[in-house]
């Protein structure tokens, strides 16, 4: 192998090493997407929340391995994720340091960004998509109302069987009454 050849394959296995990406059932997890979210106690800080509340927050912020995951199920249901302990252990520093559910959310945002959210932020063009589907169904009712009313319209149109005229005797008719009289 030459010397050139060698580097390459060096600089392969050393990316390689560096992504860290695992197999898991929800697809491929980049082990080191994990960056810390740290912020100092607060003076004489108690714990902020239940165990449950903050389970509840976890339920709101999404691991960062690239699951699809919020950080509470990634880190009980997926044991191979490196990702989603450590960002649990980062909520559990916060709520001992006395933060609350919106300053952990913001310092959960300030080093990820958004994405780190489970649903988008409702504001500016985010309001698009939680009113959209809302918009779709009134415009699918008012299409569909005008179709039915455009639909009955054309059957009032259509002649009626009781404006036809029928060429039948008086005996066929009395015959054809009480045929529908034993039917019913």
């Amino acid at each position: 192998m030459s010397l050139a050849g060698a580097s390459a394959w060096i600089a392969l296995t050393r990316s390689a090493q560096a992504m860290q990406t695992t197999q898991s059932f929800a697809g491929p997890m980049e082990q080191d997407a994990y960056r810390p979210v740290s912020v100092p106690p607060k003076p004489g800080a108690a714990p902020s929340m239940t165990d449950e509340k903050r389970d509840e927050l976890e339920h709101e912020l999404k691991c960062q391995c690239g699951c699809v995951l919020d950080i509470y199920t990634c880190r009980t249901t997926d044991f191979s994720c490196a990702v989603s302990p450590a960002m649990h252990r980062d909520v559990m520093s916060m709520v001992a340091g006395g933060y609350g559910a919106p300053e952990i959310l913001d310092a959960f945002q300030k080093v990820y960004g958004e994405r780190v959210l489970m649903s988008p932020l409702k504001q500016g063009f985010n309001w698009v998509g939680y009113l959209m589907p809302f918009f779709a169904l009134i415009t699918g009712g008012v299409v569909v109302a005008g179709l039915i009313r455009k639909w009955g319209a054309r059957e009032a149109l259509k002649p009626h069987p009781a404006g036809v005229q029928v060429n039948a005797t008086q005996a066929e008719l009395d015959e054809l009454q009480a045929a529908l009289k034993d039917d019913a």
